[in-house]
């Protein structure tokens, strides 16, 4: 749903009730009140003309203004999302996540057409969160009078009445007195030219304003259509408290609002203000309000007028000092004259050249790989594999589907992809050092496997009951990709090489029951023509490759990845799809539009495999762009990959699950000569957010970042053993 374009005629009010919807828009850095203000903690979170952030003043300001709905909208960056989300408490606000930062504009079509979606002729209230209002009461009832005029469809900005020349503003010319249309907008003066702005009744622009979200959405329409048509493109459907704008929004060209309409539009009214207000720009506006001053300092009786700010656990004494901001964080310390605390922005523009992690704030470096790796090991060794080799196992030898929070295993059935994939993940601890019992573990449950599963057309099927009863006898291309990476591994492994390798070759003839004439092979379980199931038989052909130099394997191999070329990977986009008709084109609707950053990332992996194999320049160059297809399924907010895209990379489903996480580590470690050196950092931790200290782990993410409750999968530790394998070849085995 969309809302509606041009045709909004001004003096076009609802005729009910009016609904107000505050908008909080938490861009820009404050970088002139560093260092309190970085990067990472920009000035609209600290509290620094009370107790209150001025994000917090800023919500318990509007808060009273909401209509029925009571949502207040807030508007910010990744980066900036979790602060947001601390200091909102239990506030009713739903929040707008940028991608990426493309100025005010951009920012207010999003809030605008989320208002418009559900209340199209809502008004909507535009605030800058770092603000410092203290005259609350005034400040609403000057909103509910431009709210009037905005009702009718005036866009009403809020001039101050100016209590001094100020150069630190830009300025409104009204036409007239009282509510008047704006006859021009001008850019902060000089001294001389803004004692002339006051002289002749100009107002200073506060930046804040109030209008309907279809007048704006009409007049950016009008003004900015690329701006209002990336906003709209950005915001997915779904709703929730955290709604994440996807990537179509870096679209939009990085534009204010006063640019794109507010210096075009002859709907443009000011409504001139008298309550106390500051964009608090530097720290001599903060000395300006009082009770600014932070922590402990010890003053000579010769010290004049100072702002002092110290950090916990830090005292600042001083003597015979007047006039100063004396500002010390942990890391940094600025001491410079009131007067001239306009010029921090030129020093921070200069630090950021030398120590950009002065700038920016937050932890100075990230954990390093090593670190991680070594706690991932560990967890693997001591919590994982022996957990999964006593209560996963059955009497038998065959391995449960899944275990429970009380440590109970779950599911009176065998899938033979679990089953296989067991198999595969002792036989890779066996060689990667476990002491545990790995052999025992894959004979027995490779030979229980055999006898149940195997049928006599050589495949191997679906799933059989704990007593080994045929439950599907349907032989699916995917499982008959795991049996043979698991016979793969065992034999790699030492367990009755000769038998695994014969086994493994009767297997490849049977496939041949499942080949296509236009190439590839059939996939009986769900859709015919996948994707998925030729990527994991491209990777048990590269382990019986690496195995046994054989043509088979290799042929093979060549075949699927040559399949990937003409029809899975798109040839302008770069990225894969899923599910093709019998051709291999697109299958029709959703189906065919349909991409998984983690498979982006594990086709990433495997095609860096085949290629460094054959020294083949294709192969590396799609492997890259599949691996930044992939990343634009990352959720910057939860540090997470998502589940699914559409074929424009646009948002589809907000999810997490466990897998696309390990997929996304080992692509970003594989592709380390290219990828930036965070990312395999990143994803890890991404990776650590779904593993419990029990050896259990969560399967699935929700949106909102909450685990969905339910037993771990037997099925993930392929997953995460893959992860962990690829992540001791880069580390050299730590």
């Amino acid at each position: 749903m969309t809302s509606s374009g041009g045709g909004v005629s001004e003096g076009q009010s609802t005729g009910g009730a009016m609904a107000i919807y505050p908008v909080i828009l938490c861009g820009g850095a404050g970088t002139r009140l560093w260092p309190a203000s970085r990067d990472q903690r920009p000035k609209q979170f600290l509290s620094l003309a009370g107790d209150l952030s001025l994000f917090q003043e800023t919500l318990a300001r509007v808060a009273p203004l909401t209509g029925a709905d009571g949502r207040i909208v807030v508007v910010a960056g990744r980066d900036h999302a979790a602060s947001i989300r601390e200091q909102l408490g239990e506030a009713a606000a739903v929040l707008l996540v940028e991608p990426a930062g493309r100025d005010s504009a951009p920012a207010m079509a999003a809030a605008a057409e989320w208002i418009a979606r559900r209340d199209p002729e809502g008004v909507a209230l535009f605030v800058a969160s770092d603000h410092h209002i203290p005259d609350a009461e005034g400040f609403r009832a000057s909103v509910m009078e431009g709210a009037k005029a905005a009702e009718g469809g005036r866009i009403v900005t809020f001039g101050v009445r100016p209590s001094d020349p100020s150069s630190a503003y830009g300025y409104i010319q009204p036409e007239g007195p009282g509510l008047a249309r704006v006859k021009r907008f001008v850019e902060k003066p000089d001294r001389s030219r803004a004692e002339a702005y006051v002289a002749a009744g100009y107002l200073w622009n506060s930046g804040n304003f109030v209008v309907r979200a279809d007048v704006l959405l009409a007049e950016l329409e009008r003004y900015a259509p690329e701006v209002v048509d990336a906003a709209r493109a950005a915001l997915p459907g779904e709703t929730g408290a955290t709604i994440a704008l996807t990537e179509a929004f870096g679209a939009a060209p990085r534009v204010s609002i006063d640019y794109a309409v507010l210096e075009k539009s002859d709907r443009v009214s000011v409504l001139p203000v008298d309550f106390g207000w500051s964009d608090l720009g530097a720290w001599d506006a903060v000395a300006a309000t009082g009770g600014a001053g932070r922590g402990l300092w010890i003053g000579g009786d010769g010290d004049g007028a100072n702002l002092v700010r110290a950090a916990e656990g830090m005292v600042i004494a001083t003597a015979g000092v007047s006039d100063l901001a004396i500002i010390a964080e942990p890391d940094a310390v600025l001491v410079c004259h009131l007067s001239r605390s306009q010029e921090v922005k030129g020093l921070v523009e200069r630090l950021r050249k030398l120590s950009p992690a002065h700038v920016r704030g937050g932890p100075l470096a990230l954990e390093p790989l090593d670190d991680l790796a070594r706690t991932l090991d560990r967890w693997m060794r001591f919590n994982a594999l022996p957990l999964w080799a006593t209560v996963g196992v059955a009497e038998d030898g065959g391995f449960h589907e899944a275990i429970d929070g009380d440590g109970l295993p779950v599911g009176d059935f065998r899938r033979a992809r679990v089953q296989a994939r067991q198999a595969w993940v002792y036989s890779i601890a066996g060689q990667a050092g476990w002491a545990g019992p790995w052999r025992r573990l894959v004979e027995d449950s490779l030979g229980r496997f055999e006898a149940t599963n195997r049928r006599p057309d050589g495949l191997y099927r679906t799933r059989v009951s704990a007593a080994g009863g045929v439950l599907d006898d349907t032989a699916s291309l995917y499982d008959q990709a795991f049996v043979l990476l698991a016979l793969a591994a065992a034999a790699q492994a030492g367990v009755r090489p000769e038998q695994m390798k014969a086994r493994a070759q009767d297997l490849r003839r049977a496939l041949a029951g499942l080949a296509l004439p236009e190439g590839g092979w059939r996939e009986d379980a769900g859709h015919p023509h996948q994707a998925n199931a030729h990527m994991h038989l491209l990777e048990a052909c590269l382990a019986w490759e690496a195995l046994e130099p054989a043509a088979e394997w290799s042929e093979m191999a060549d075949a699927i990845v040559g399949l990937a070329r003409r029809a899975f990977i798109d040839p302008e986009g770069g990225f894969l799809r899923e599910f093709f008709d019998a051709d291999w084109r697109p299958a029709s609707g959703d189906a065919g539009r349909l991409v998984e950053p983690g498979h982006q990332f594990e086709w990433a992996w495997l095609l860096t495999r085949w290629a460094r194999a054959r020294g083949d320049d294709w192969g590396a160059g799609a492997a890259r762009r599949l691996y930044e297809s992939g990343l634009r399924g990352i959720d910057g907010l939860r540090g997470v990959a998502i589940d699914e895209l559409d074929d424009r990379l646009a948002l589809r489903s907000a999810r997490a699950r466990l897998w696309p996480q390990t997929e996304r580590l080992k692509a970003a470690l594989i592709l380390g000569d290219v990828a930036p050196p965070d990312h395999a950092v990143r994803a890890l931790k991404g990776l650590q957010l779904y593993l419990e200290p029990t050896g259990l782990w969560r399967d699935k993410q929700e949106p909102d970042g909450g685990f969905i409750e339910e037993p771990a999968p037997a099925s993930s530790l392929y997953h995460i053993a893959a992860a962990w394998l690829q992540l001791r070849d880069s580390t050299g085995g730590r």
